[in-house]
C-alpha cells in the first residue's frame, strides 16, 4: 500500500482544496492530510476564519481523505513521513525549492502539483471583503 501525505491549513474549503486533495490520492492508496492548528497558523501569522476543530471536521468528510493529524510545527514533517510509513508527500507548486520540503527528498518522494488557477483562500477572503464593503 502507498501513502501519501499533504499539509495544508484548509480554511475556507474551495475547489483547490478539493483538487488538491483528489490528485494527491492518485499517487497512492490511503491519503494523511496534515491540517495546521490554530497555534501553528499563529506562529506563521495566518489567521483562519474555521477553528482547527471545524477545519479538520470537514477536511475528514472528503471521500480523498483516509486520516488528519494536526500540523504543529515546521519542524514535525520528517516524524510524519516516518510515524505514518510515508511513500511520498504531495505539495503545492508554490512550494517548491523551499527550504521547508526540499530536505525530505531523501526520505520519501517529493511531488508537487500546480495550483488550481484563479482560486485561493486569500482571493475568497479579499473578494467577500470587497463585496460587503460596498453591500454596507
Amino acid at each position: 500500500m502507498k501513502k501519501v501525505l499533504t499539509y495544508g491549513t484548509f480554511d475556507m474549503l474551495h475547489e483547490g482544496h478539493i483538487n488538491i486533495l483528489r490528485r494527491a490520492k492518485q499517487f497512492g492508496d490511503y491519503l494523511v492530510v496534515a491540517v495546521s492548528t490554530d497555534e501553528f497558523n499563529a506562529l506563521k501569522k495566518k489567521k483562519s476564519y474555521f477553528n482547527y476543530e471545524k477545519r479538520k471536521y470537514i477536511v475528514e468528510a472528503i471521500r480523498y481523505v483516509d486520516l488528519v493529524i494536526p500540523e504543529k510545527t515546521w519542524e514535525q514533517k520528517l516524524d510524519d513521513i516516518k510515524n505514518h510509513d510515508i511513500d511520498i508527500l504531495v505539495m503545492g507548486d508554490d512550494w517548491q525549492g523551499s527550504d521547508k520540503f526540499e530536505y525530505l527528498k531523501e526520505y520519501v518522494q517529493l511531488v508537487y502539483l500546480p495550483r488550481t488557477e484563479g482560486i485561493s483562500t486569500t482571493k475568497i477572503k479579499y473578494d467577500l471583503k470587497e463585496v460587503f464593503q460596498i453591500v454596507k
